[in-house]
């Protein structure tokens, strides 16, 4: 346990910052999760759009890389293009 105001300080943020993020990831992966099991096109597609926020923000947060959420981006935006072919 810290002894410095600052150093206890810190460990305040330190502790405040890992919920919000662990609660991000968590919603980040829920969409991910949502779009990869939608059973139509347009679910899909809707669920593709929430996703595709939601990774934006994360990246432009720094929760994950640019380079990471455009990957996913991209690879989702071909799953949902072969699900639209498939209809």
């Amino acid at each position: 346990m810290p002894n410095i105001k600052s150093a206890k300080k810190a460990m305040r943020q330190a502790k405040s910052r890992t919920i919000r993020n662990k609660a991000q990831q968590s919603s980040l992966r829920t969409a991910l999760k949502r779009v990869r099991a939608a059973a139509t096109a347009d679910a899909a597609a809707a669920a593709y759009r929430l996703a595709a926020r939601l990774l934006d923000r994360a990246a432009r947060k720094g929760l994950i890389h640019k380079n990471n959420a455009a990957r996913h981006k991209s690879r989702l935006a071909a799953m949902v293009k072969k699900l639209r072919a498939k209809a």
